[in-house]
C-alpha cells in the first residue's frame, strides 16, 4: 500500500470532481481528450448497425420511457437511458474503442455513451461535456490502475465493472451536483459494479461498457434526487476494492489528484479486435508484404507472445466474427492471408474463409513469459523450405507507435459509411472543436442520418 491517506478517499475524489475546472486541465491532456473523443465516435458509428444493437433496441425499446434521446449512428431516437446502453454497445462492439495498457480498460466507450445521451436532450457547452469526460476518464484510470492485475486476473471485465465509476461521476459533474451527493453518486455506481471476462467472443462482452454507461447515469440521476449510499465505497472494508481486488492499492487513485493526468496511456486501436493480438497482426502483415508470402503455400506459423494473448485469446476453432476478435490464430491467418486487418476481415464469412481457416489450424502459439504484451515473434515456413520470420518489439497504435490524428480520422471514415462524406466531415470538424461549441446537440445531430 502506498503512504497516501485513503481513509477518505471517496469524499476526496467527490470533492475533485465537483471542484474540478477546464482551465486546471493542461492544454495537451485537453488535445488528447479530445482525440479520444473522435475515436470513441468513430467507433460509436461504425458499431451503430451491429446486430447486437438492433437487438438490444427491438428488446427494449418497447419498455423505455419517452423518445426524447438520440442514438449515435441511428434514426431511432429513445430514452436517454436506453440510449447510453446502445451507445455503448455500439461503441465497443467491434473492440476498435480505445484501450490502456496499463490496465487494459476501454475508458472512452461508458463514459462518452451516457453523456452523448444526456447531451442529446439537455443543453451542454462543449466544453462542460469535454471537462465530464475528462474527469470520468481520469476516475476510470485511476480506478482501474489501483486494482490492476488482480481485479482483472479474477475474472472481472473492468470496462463494465470500472467504467460505471466514470459514467456515473461524468453525469454528476453535468447535474452539478455537490459533494455530498458526489459520494453518493461513487457508491451507486460501486454496488452496480459488473462485468464478466467469460463473456469475450459474444454480445455480452460490449454489452458490458453499455450497461456500465446506463448504470453510472442512473447512479448520478439517483443521487440527485436524495438517494443515498455508504460514504466509503472505495475504500470501506466492504468496497468496491477489498470485495473485488485480491490486492490493490488505493493511494494510486489519490496521487497527483487534480494535478497529474492520465490521457497519454492511452492508446487507439488500427485493428477491430483485441488489443493483445495486435502485434501479431502487425508483424504477419509486415512479413507478407516484405517477402510476398502466398498463404496457400505455408506449411506452419509459429508465435512466441506473452501469456495473457494466450490466456485471453486462445480461441482456434471458431466459427464468428466475435470469437474471431479474440483469437491469436485468426490473428495470424489474415495478417498472412489478406495483408489487412479491418472491420471486413472480423466477420462471420472471413472467419469461415476456407484459406483463413486453412492457415489458422496451421498457427502455433508458445506463452514465452519473457515477452511483452506488445511483441511478438513471428516464423513462418514454406512448403519450398524456406522460412521468413520476424521479432516485433511495439505494435502499430501502442504508445511507442501512437496513431497519428489524420489515420484516426481516416479511421472514422472507414466508419462511417451510413452517414454522407459531406457530414462525416462536419462531424469530425465539431468533435475537434468540441471546446467551442455552444450546444453538444449540434454535434449529436451531425452524428445521426438525416431525415429524407
Amino acid at each position: 500500500m502506498g503512504g497516501t491517506d485513503t481513509r477518505n478517499l471517496t469524499r476526496q475524489l467527490a470533492d475533485y470532481v465537483v471542484g474540478a475546472r477546464l482551465e486546471d486541465i493542461p492544454l495537451d491532456a485537453r488535445k488528447e481528450a479530445r482525440r479520444a473523443l473522435v475515436n470513441f465516435m468513430g467507433c460509436a458509428l461504425g458499431g451503430s448497425r451491429h446486430e447486437a444493437v438492433d437487438i438490444a433496441l427491438a428488446a427494449l425499446g418497447p419498455y423505455a420511457g419517452a423518445p426524447t434521446a438520440r442514438v449515435l449512428g441511428r434514426a431511432e431516437q429513445t430514452d436517454p437511458l436506453l440510449a447510453s446502453l446502445l451507445n455503448g454497445i455500439s461503441s465497443h462492439v467491434h473492440d476498435y474503442d480505445d484501450t490502456t495498457p496499463s490496465n487494459y480498460i476501454h475508458p472512452t466507450s461508458p463514459v462518452a455513451s451516457a453523456l452523448f445521451a444526456y447531451a442529446s436532450v439537455h443543453p451542454v457547452r462543449g466544453a462542460d461535456l469535454e471537462l465530464a469526460y475528462a474527469l470520468g476518464y481520469e476516475t476510470v484510470t485511476r480506478i482501474g490502475d489501483a486494482t490492476y492485475p488482480a481485479h482483472y486476473d479474477a475474472g472481472w471485465h473492468s470496462t463494465g465493472s470500472v467504467g460505471v465509476f466514470g459514467a456515473a461521476v461524468a453525469i454528476g459533474k453535468l447535474l452539478n451536483l455537490d459533494a455530498g451527493r458526489m459520494v453518493w453518486t461513487i457508491g451507486l455506481a460501486a454496488t452496480q459494479s459488473a462485468g464478466l471476462r467469460e463473456m469475450f467472443g459474444s454480445m455480452g462482452k460490449p454489452f458490458h461498457p453499455g450497461r456500465s454507461a446506463q448504470s453510472g447515469y442512473v447512479a448520478a440521476l439517483l443521487a440527485q434526487r436524495g438517494f443515498t449510499a455508504g460514504g466509503h465505497a472505495l475504500e470501506g472494508p466492504r468496497g468496491f476494492a477489498a470485495v473485488q481486488s485480491a490486492a490493490y492499492d488505493l493511494a494510486i487513485v489519490a496521487d497527483g489528484l487534480g494535478r497529474q493526468y492520465h490521457f497519454h496511456q492511452n492508446t487507439y486501436k488500427p485493428f477491430p479486435c483485441g488489443i493483445v493480438v495486435h502485434p501479431t497482426i502487425d508483424a504477419c502483415i509486415q512479413l507478407r508484404r516484405s517477402h510476398g508470402i502466398d498463404a496457400r503455400h505455408i506449411e506452419a506459423v509459429r508465435l512466441r507472445v506473452a501469456p495473457l494473448v494466450r490466456e485471453l485469446c486462445d480461441k482456434q476453432a471458431i466459427s464468428t466474427c466475435l470469437e474471431g476478435k479474440f483469437s491469436v490464430y485468426h490473428a495470424a491467418a489474415i495478417g498472412l492471408v489478406r495483408g489487412m486487418a479491418g472491420l471486413a476481415e472480423f466477420t462471420d464469412e472471413t472467419v469461415n474463409d476456407p484459406l483463413v481457416r486453412e492457415v489458422r489450424q496451421r498457427v502455433r502459439a508458445e506463452a514465452d513469459p519473457g515477452m511483452s504484451e506488445d511483441s511478438v515473434r513471428v516464423e513462418v515456413s514454406m512448403a519450398d523450405g524456406k522460412t521468413h520470420s520476424l521479432m516485433l518489439e511495439h505494435s502499430l497504435g501502442n504508445l511507442h507507435r501512437p496513431l497519428s490524428d489524420a489515420q484516426l480520422e481516416d479511421k472514422f471514415r472507414d466508419q462511417a459509411g451510413m452517414l454522407p462524406a459531406t457530414q462525416v466531415e462536419a462531424l469530425i470538424e465539431a468533435c475537434w472543436q468540441l471546446e467551442r461549441i455552444d450546444d453538444v446537440r449540434k454535434l449529436v445531430a451531425l452524428a445521426v442520418p438525416r431525415a429524407g
